[in-house]
């Protein structure tokens, strides 16, 4: 049995050959008695800028593996590997539809689960596949025209094809390593196996969501793009078919509602069809932007960053005065600030890195936590009304087009001044006086929280970083309320899912929650 050595700290400097060289020492063993080892964690230690260094876990097969672990029973950083029971996928076979709707990450890793069980299901997708989607994004970029139907929102890939590709999650789950390893599977890079922080980058996400694409494709899976979910059929109180683009029927036994945080058409018609719902806090704010080479000296004392990882941060601040938090999220180091609406009449920010973070800029939304005291009353949309305005406000602050409202970050924070604003944002930028855009409690508290974060990486308050504006789709601002089978509590045979349904936020935990649908989907067929 292989077993785990844990806490080696090296600099982050160090090559592999000194690596091994270190975990023969710290084992006592000669280099003939190592059967294989290998890397299955590296994270970095930045706190002592003088002494950067990578701790690593590292997993050796030696050919005495009772002697080595005996002569290590006291200590706690030599372990046997947990043993695990590969899970099995015993083959089923049903004459019920199955249809998944959005092939995001939870509606993807949702059909990849189904296929391990031999079943098959359609696929809608409302945007188009992700070589056109691409293009659509990027017309809208250069030339402010939007696909309502195909943007950063929506489209084969979901909302994190337009992102840094982050794979780090708080959640722990069984499926997490199943996710990963079939990430590489389809083109991921083998070293988000053992990074503490993986990341994909938004090219090579779109080249891994093409390969799943192929793979579903392979399996006997249908897949309709520009297939619009516009309603749902019922029969005998359950789930019966669906219609899409308002003409077309499709049977449908089980729905595996994957439709992202932002289409808020589908929220509609789930309300026409007394799906029960409720709004849910989630935040918004602004994407602040630095020179990269400025959050490298902060975070290492080095500007160039020169064998280190491209810097980035995590920020957060409670005011006490407006009572709210306050926090960055969804850094992209070395990336852009993107144009990402979905709505016409509407300006929304975000932003996004390639795998290889090699913009000379670093970005991340400044985001402020918002519920009830934001949106009184008990209407589930009262959440997307109260984005829509501020996007909607944004939008006309930018002279009525998809610029973008911009302000200096000093300005911004001091109230006053008028210095140069850039930004990577496309089309372009208007410069504003963003706290006239956003609720008064919101601006107050981003203030007090951006000198808060200048006291914990000083530097970060400067004329050298811009702001922009909105940043209003961090998470989804309802909730579609679903029994412990993970059906609707409203509609038998309607499965929520993933970030959309409001049970997931990010990559992995939208995956993770496709897993667990299609595992709820899998136990109810052999129930009946």
């Amino acid at each position: 049995m292989p077993f785990l050595v844990r806490n080696l700290v090296f600099d982050y400097r160090a090559a592999e050959p000194a690596i091994f060289a270190h975990l023969l020492n710290r084992l006592s063993l000669n280099r003939e008695e190592v059967v294989s080892w290998k890397i299955v964690r590296k994270g970095l230690d930045a706190r002592k800028k003088k002494a950067i260094r990578y701790v690593y876990t590292i997993e050796i097969s030696v050919c005495d593996e009772a002697a080595c672990l005996a002569k290590f029973a006291d200590d706690r950083d030599v372990t046997p590997v947990p043993e695990t029971t590969p899970k099995t996928y015993t083959p089923i076979t049903t004459d019920k539809e199955i249809v998944i709707a959005g092939m995001g990450p939870a509606g993807l890793f949702a059909a990849l689960r189904l296929a391990e069980y031999g079943l098959r299901a359609t696929i809608i997708e409302r945007g188009r596949p992700v070589e056109q989607r691409v293009q659509d994004v990027q017309s809208f970029w250069d030339h402010g025209i939007l696909n309502p139907e195909s943007n950063v929102q929506f489209g084969e890939g979901g909302a994190g094809t337009f992102s840094d590709g982050k794979l780090t999650t708080r959640i722990r789950d069984e499926n997490l390593g199943y996710i990963l390893e079939n990430l590489v599977r389809f083109g991921a890079p083998r070293e988000i196996l053992c990074l503490a922080k993986p990341h994909i980058g938004t090219d090579k996400l779109r080249r891994v969501v093409a390969g799943i694409r192929a793979e579903l494709l392979e399996r006997g899976f249908t897949i309709r793009f520009s297939g619009k979910l516009t309603d749902i059929m019922t029969r005998k109180g359950q789930v019966s078919g669906l219609v899409l683009n308002e003409t077309e029927e499709l049977p449908c036994h089980y729905l595996v509602l994957a439709t992202g945080h932002s289409a808020r058409d589908t929220y509609e018609m789930l309300r026409k069809r007394s799906i029960h719902m409720e709004r849910k806090p989630f935040a918004i704010g602004l994407r602040v932007e630095h020179p990269q080479e400025l959050i490298n000296g902060i975070q290492y004392g080095d500007r160039s960053a020169s064998g280190l990882p491209t810097a980035e941060y995590v920020l957060t601040h409670h005011d006490p005065e407006t009572d709210r938090p306050v926090y960055s999220f969804c850094m992209c180091p070395g990336g852009v600030v993107m144009a990402a609406a979905s709505e016409e009449g509407g300006v929304v920010t975000n932003g996004m890195s390639s795998f290889q973070r090699n913009s000379p800029f670093a970005n991340s939304a400044l985001v402020v936590a918002v519920g009830e005291k934001d949106f009184p009353g008990s209407h589930p949309f009262a959440g997307i009304e109260f984005q829509r305005s501020l996007e909607q406000k944004a939008f006309a602050a930018g002279n009525f087009s998809y610029y973008a409202p911009a302000q200096n970050l000093l300005d911004f924070a001091s109230g006053k001044g008028f210095h140069d604003v850039r930004s990577t944002y496309r089309p372009g930028i208007v410069p504003v006086d963003l706290a006239e855009i956003l609720p008064k409690d919101v601006a107050l508290a981003l203030k007090a929280g951006v000198r808060q974060f200048d006291r914990k990486m000083k530097g970060f308050l400067t004329v050298e970083a811009s702001l922009t504006g909105v940043e209003t789709r961090t998470s989804a601002p309802v909730r579609i309320v679903r029994d412990d089978t993970c059906q609707s509590v409203s509609l038998p045979g309607l499965f929520p899912a993933g970030e959309g349904a409001g049970y997931a936020g990010g990559i992995m935990s939208a995956a993770v929650d496709g897993i667990r649908v299609a595992d709820s989907i899998v136990r109810d067929l052999c129930l009946k």
